[in-house]
């Protein structure tokens, strides 16, 4: 493959004026500043009007209303303007995401209510028109952002919106890997030409080289230039760096392969300390705080709810067979620290040792009231203990006896990082019916990958929706035995 197959210019191709990329790009931003004002004043004054027609039978207007839409659509659009997030490329880049937007769309209510306390003008504001405007209008703000970005990408693709002009600078070899890897051209980015270094330029390029190359750069009205090489070979980066530094564009040093295996990288600061941060904890402090304080909330609801029922299967368990009525195991939970998961009993051994054998179908060491609980999971319930105690959540990756942890750690790659949260009761891969005996590596593996998209994608909805569905959908009820 070259970069002829791929259709990207060898070299430099025609000069065009960046005026005129300059003012339609500008258009644009006005444009999608003004849908977002628009959309979010709309809503919240149909939001008044509705409200007014819903709680006193008539449609008029007072000013609190019209100051109610003025001031959240101008704080919004002020609040991403500062974050820049009018930016083309915030449209036109595949994957947007949506936690920015939300993030301001909630400064812009904590805002409003700042400036209406401070200027005592909150009783002017109506309580209902105010939360229905916060519900209700960001998702406006979500489907026309959608449809401005679906259009820009049209628009882009087909050159009637320019993109960022660009080159890319590297070994064809690296270029070419680079461009068939990310497709930046589905990113905002327009190839404009590329300025290839010899096949052997391993180390540092020869001084005629460079010149060539930021000759053609000059001549193109760009506005990035994107490095391609290798990190390692510093002296080639070092001299392409100094040579750009005398051009006005953006220099980018392209990443490396390493980058694919990891969502969120940026350049961290700690005091004059510069680093690339390529992961974090699962889970910021504040995320943690609120994990923890609903898994207390409802593990002590429901174990108030529940403490009669947890007796009557306590007693059933010592009628049924001899032995306790509790199960106690070793586990890993958060960062492989070993602990005791409480369970009900509900087979005639009480394996923790070097070798578990997994429960199987019609497996005969299951208890008659055992066959029941593991059914319906009610054995799981007195594991609310060991979320109390902090040891495990209610929604988390399912503990695995130790035995277990050990062999699937040497054949699963990142099967460990499921111990970068606390396990819980339920999880993501339970209720999509991915539980029961793993008598292949690939059920396993299955199972990893939801608890590591779980991690990944956490948020008090995801946990609460897991929990709705460890009740209610079928699914979690799958390969139960």
């Amino acid at each position: 493959m070259t970069l002829k197959d791929l259709d990207l210019p060898v070299g430099v191709i025609a000069r065009r004026g960046r005026g005129g990329y300059a003012w339609t790009r500008l258009t644009l931003m006005v444009a999608t500043a003004a849908a977002d004002w628009m959309v979010i004043a709309g809503t919240s004054y149909m939001v008044s009007l509705v409200y007014n027609r819903l709680s006193s039978g008539d449609w008029w207007t007072v000013k609190a209303q019209i100051d109610l839409a003025l001031l959240v659509s101008s704080l919004f659009v002020m609040l991403n303007v500062v974050r820049g997030q009018y930016q083309l490329s915030h449209y036109v880049a595949p994957g947007r995401s949506i936690g920015t937007p939300l993030t301001l769309w909630g400064a812009t209510f904590v805002t409003l209510m700042a400036f209406a306390f401070a200027t005592k003008t909150s009783d002017g504001f109506s309580r209902a028109a105010v939360i229905a405007t916060f519900v209700t209008g960001f998702p406006l703000v979500l489907l026309t952002r959608h449809a401005a970005g679906r259009l820009m990408t049209i628009g882009s693709k087909i050159g009637m919106i320019p993109a960022r002009r660009v080159m890319l600078v590297g070994r064809e070899v690296d270029v070419t890997a680079f461009a068939m890897r990310y497709q930046p051209w589905n990113a905002g980015m327009h190839i404009a030409g590329t300025g290839l270094l010899a096949a052997d330029a391993t180390t540092e390029p020869g001084r005629g080289d460079i010149a060539r190359i930021v000759a053609q750069a000059r001549e193109m009205s760009l506005d990035d230039v994107l490095i391609i090489v290798p990190w390692s070979q510093t002296e080639t980066i070092d001299g392409l760096i100094d040579a750009f530094m005398r051009i006005p564009v953006a220099i980018h040093l392209g990443p490396e392969r390493i980058f694919d295996r990891f969502d969120q990288i940026k350049i961290a600061k700690t005091g004059g300390i510069a680093s690339l941060q390529l992961g974090r904890p699962p889970l910021s402090a504040g995320e943690i705080m609120a994990k923890r304080l609903l898994d207390i909330g409802l593990a002590s609801f429901a174990l108030f709810l529940f403490t009669p029922v947890l007796l009557l299967i306590g007693l059933a368990i010592r009628l049924d067979s001899p032995g306790p009525a509790l199960f106690r195991q070793r586990r890993l939970g958060f960062n492989q620290r070993a602990f005791s998961i409480v369970k009900f009993r509900t087979m005639t051994v009480a394996d923790d040792g070097d070798t578990v054998r997994q429960a199987t179908r019609d497996d005969q060491r299951i208890t008659r009231i055992g066959r029941f609980l593991r059914r319906w999971n009610l054995d799981e319930l007195p594991q609310l203990l060991n979320v109390l105690s902090g040891q495990m959540s209610l929604v988390g990756p399912r503990p695995h006896a130790i035995a277990h942890d050990r062999h699937y750690d040497n054949h699963i790659a990142l099967y460990a990082r499921r111990h970068n949260v606390k396990p819980g009761i339920t999880g993501w891969a339970q209720v999509h019916g991915l539980r029961g005996e793993t008598d292949t590596v690939e059920k396993m593996q299955a199972r990893v990958e939801h608890d590591l998209y779980y991690i990944d994608h956490w948020s008090v909805l995801l946990d609460l929706e897991i929990m709705a569905r460890t009740v209610f959908s079928r699914k979690a009820y799958d390969n139960a035995f």
